[in-house]
């Protein structure tokens, strides 16, 4: 960050906050913590499969569920798309597996909240930068 301005600072933060949210570890790979990117992606899109392999996609429920919904919605925009397929009802899901998929999904939202801020951090202190380059002198090496 030393040849950064700080008039740019607010913009990147946004930029790798919004990069996070989108893609989980996107903010992390914006950051050049590539590993640090691949871990967490996998991760959390795992976990977020899981539960919508347990639960199907109607554990997607913006009107029923609210509060698992916003937690839902922190894993990425895409549940709001999913969401939205899932509202009119065609995938009914009941007991057990509603409520472990709930929580998987639900999971995997609340983690992509924490890879969220710590990327917003490391962005803010400048750790991400000087890892990434760390890591690509590492790699030409």
């Amino acid at each position: 960050m030393s040849n950064r301005s700080n008039t740019d600072l607010p913009i990147r933060l946004l930029v790798v906050g919004l990069a996070a949210w989108a893609v989980p570890g996107g903010g992390h790979f914006l950051i050049k913590q590539k590993k640090h990117a691949i871990v967490l992606f996998v991760t959390i899109i795992t976990t977020f499969l899981i539960g919508l392999a347990i639960g199907t996609i109607g554990i997607i429920d913006p009107i029923g569920a609210k509060p698992w919904y916003w937690a839902q919605m922190l894993f990425s925009p895409i549940v709001g798309v999913l969401g939205h397929i899932s509202s009119n009802g065609d995938f009914p899901v009941r007991g057990r597996p509603q409520d472990y998929g709930q929580i998987y999904t639900a999971l995997a939202g609340l983690l992509n909240l924490l890879c969220i801020l710590n990327a917003v951090y490391r962005a803010y202190t400048g750790i991400g930068e000087q890892i990434g380059y760390e890591e690509e002198a590492a790699d030409a090496s």
